[in-house]
């Protein structure tokens, strides 16, 4: 499979690059800055220089042209003040689901966030993030073209993973490493029985494939 990856430098998505790449995938990152290009190097995956805050729907669809997969990982990070959080986390991935339907990609995985929600009230950043990322969520799931999965990870650690996890509609908040989260995704973009499904995650008892599988086809 070639799987284009939006956010291509961010932890999660370094993650499943070099996930992706040791089970002989072919993974391609976007990313906004050319010194980064090695990073992706080393892990086996394509480096693409495209600012998704800048870039058009025909120029994103070129590069997803031929993807067997698309996945938005992408994010303004906890520094970013709520213009970002619009930007990047709402318009980026409206953009990058728009080029995924115009260059043919059905299987389109997005990273959300648990508590998103289009209607959630609140003037501080985190109460905008959760709102772009809800709206972000909605406009992919009315988007006929796609085969969407959308993945709500609770609190990210660092912490190394287990590949165990607790994946379904609701699990409640919890911690989840990145590394479990890119595992999972790993998964979901080789199950398109997953399409049309909006998952919470967190660690867990259940081992990755078997979570993914469990829920396949709910």
């Amino acid at each position: 499979m070639r799987i284009v990856i939006a956010g291509g430098h961010g932890q999660i998505a370094l993650r499943l690059e070099r996930l992706l790449a040791a089970r002989g995938d072919e993974a391609a990152g976007i990313i906004r800055k050319p010194e980064q290009t090695d990073d992706l190097r080393e892990l086996g995956a394509e480096p693409i220089v495209l600012d998704l805050e800048s870039a058009s729907v025909e120029e994103v669809a070129e590069v997803l042209k031929g993807a067997d997969a698309a996945v938005f990982a992408a994010g303004a990070g906890p520094g970013s003040g709520v213009g970002r959080k619009d930007t990047v986390d709402r318009a980026a991935a409206v953009l990058f689901a728009d080029a995924a339907v115009r260059a043919g990609v059905r299987r389109f995985v997005i990273v959300s966030s648990m508590g998103a929600d289009a209607e959630h009230q609140g003037d501080e950043v985190f109460d905008v993030y959760l709102r772009a990322k809800g709206e972000a969520d909605a406009y992919v799931r009315s988007l006929e073209a796609l085969d969407w999965t959308i993945l709500r990870p609770g609190q990210l650690t660092d912490e190394p993973g287990t590949g165990l996890v607790r994946l379904e509609a609701r699990t409640g908040r919890g911690p989840i490493p990145r590394d479990d989260v890119a595992a999972v995704l790993a998964e979901l973009v080789d199950t398109p029985a997953t399409a049309g499904l909006t998952l919470e995650l967190i660690s867990g008892s259940v081992p990755v494939s078997v979570a993914v599988r469990s829920v396949a086809g709910n």
